[in-house]
């Protein structure tokens, strides 16, 4: 279960590295891809809001892989099961306010790690 609940934490992480490169640096090529049901005018217009939102997503990467290097047991489960609320929230606030496909690609990873680690 260990195994399981690492990958899925390495795999959210990288998700949301990806998440903070598209928004701050490629908002205006996959954000477009990514969101074609927004009209193309408002990319450029909301390039600075969509950094700001990536920076968010590094932070939450920056969590979840910190918490591989904590060596401690119980403070590197600690840290990765808030991470992962956070994206888990995350996911299900954005399923409910945007798309219900954000509940299965940022919440279920979050919420499959969450339960690996609880039931460690």
């Amino acid at each position: 279960m260990e195994t399981l609940a690492k990958i899925l934490i390495g795999l959210v992480a990288l998700e949301h590295l990806y998440f903070l490169y598209f928004e701050m640096f490629a908002w205006e090529t996959i954000g477009r891809k990514t969101f074609r049901s927004l009209p193309g005018h408002l990319f450029p217009a909301t390039k600075g809001l969509a950094a700001n939102q990536g920076l968010y997503n590094g932070f939450l990467a920056a969590g979840l892989i910190w918490s591989f290097f904590i060596n401690d047991a119980v403070w590197s489960r600690n840290v990765a099961l808030f991470f992962l609320a956070c994206v888990a929230i995350a996911g299900i606030f954005g399923a409910a306010t945007a798309s219900k496909k954000i509940f299965f690609v940022q919440a279920v990873p979050a919420l499959a790690g969450i339960a690996c680690l609880l039931l460690m």
